[in-house]
């Protein structure tokens, strides 16, 4: 008898991610053509590939492959942002979930000790493909994580992505997006907490009124000043033909409205985690958000950061 294990289901649909994410420049986000731009540039095309593979792989809704495509391109842009790839998960590879300390420790081990605890790690002994997080009231599976021991949660971001039965299931993800955002905030107070939604762009002609209903969801997850809603929100509609032989996910980008859209979700979370953390920290990310060529942390040379630029 075939069991499906869930655990194993999620590290191969991060793995079928990873050749897309190492050939994807590290870019700034605010950096185009050369010059510097105030909102945050994302790599739709990068996002495109991402979902692009379990779309042929007809995986939208199995095990979660769509979302975690979601997971990882928004990994990615904090990446491109400017902080340490080990502290954003998922990791661009596995462990996706691991201790900066023990990447650390493995780096200074011997080759052959390092390849031991490696091993061990990936065994399930250490290393883990969930961020759960404690809440006020639960533990929260969290999506994408930016944490340290030393600070605690910097940024806690929740995805959710729905292709199809719209209007059935918004009442649903709006009751669950607003309780995790409660749970959340009232232990990490000063953590940036984002909510961001990806639906298809079916739903503007099969169930207007549900999208009209999703963007009001989205402006009002948010905080009000009461603490209580998200540091920030996003919406992204996105697209394919189904009866092509080798389908190709497209973001449609004109029927959201700016104020709900992905760049000011990513400059609203980055703002967030800089605003409330000193200035020696996250040096690289300031730096970026400033204009500046910054190389990031742990990746590469600043030649290498460069020709990625320019």
């Amino acid at each position: 008898m075939n069991v499906s294990n869930p655990a194993i289901e999620k590290t191969l649909a991060f793995a079928e991610f990873d050749t897309t994410l190492m050939s994807a420049a590290k870019d700034s986000p605010w950096l185009g053509n050369g010059a510097v731009t105030e909102e945050f540039n994302p790599s739709f095309p990068v996002l495109e590939r991402l979902l692009s593979i379990p779309v042929r792989n007809k995986a939208v809704t199995r095990s979660g492959r769509f979302a975690q495509g979601v997971d990882a391109w928004l990994a990615h842009e904090l990446r491109r942002a400017g902080f340490d790839a080990d502290l954003v998960w998922p990791r661009p590879e596995a462990p996706r979930v691991l201790s900066s300390d023990i990447l650390e420790l493995l780096r200074k081990l011997p080759e052959r000790l390092a390849d031991e605890v490696h091993e061990s790690i990936m065994a399930g002994k250490a290393g883990s493909i969930d961020a759960r997080i404690l809440g006020r009231a639960y533990m929260k599976q969290t999506d994408v994580v930016m944490t340290h021991w030393s600070t605690g949660p910097e940024l806690l971001l929740s995805t959710k992505a729905m292709t199809s039965s719209f209007g059935k299931n918004l009442a649903n993800r709006y009751e669950e997006a607003y309780g995790d955002a409660a749970n959340l905030r009232a232990r990490y107070p000063l953590a940036a907490v984002g909510f961001f939604f990806v639906q298809r762009a079916t739903i503007l002609e099969s169930e207007p009124a549900a999208f009209r209903r999703t963007v009001d969801m989205i402006r009002k997850l948010r905080d009000f000043g009461d603490g209580f809603g998200y540091t920030a929100t996003g919406l992204l509609l996105v697209d394919w033909d189904e009866s092509a032989e080798d389908p190709e996910v497209k973001c449609v980008h004109a029927p959201v409205p700016a104020d709900i859209a992905a760049p000011q979700f990513l400059n609203a979370m980055v703002d967030a985690v800089l605003k409330v953390t000193p200035i020696d920290l996250h040096e690289a990310a300031r730096a970026r958000r400033a204009g500046e060529v910054a190389p990031l942390p742990g990746h590469g040379s600043v030649d290498e950061q460069q020709d990625a630029l320019f």
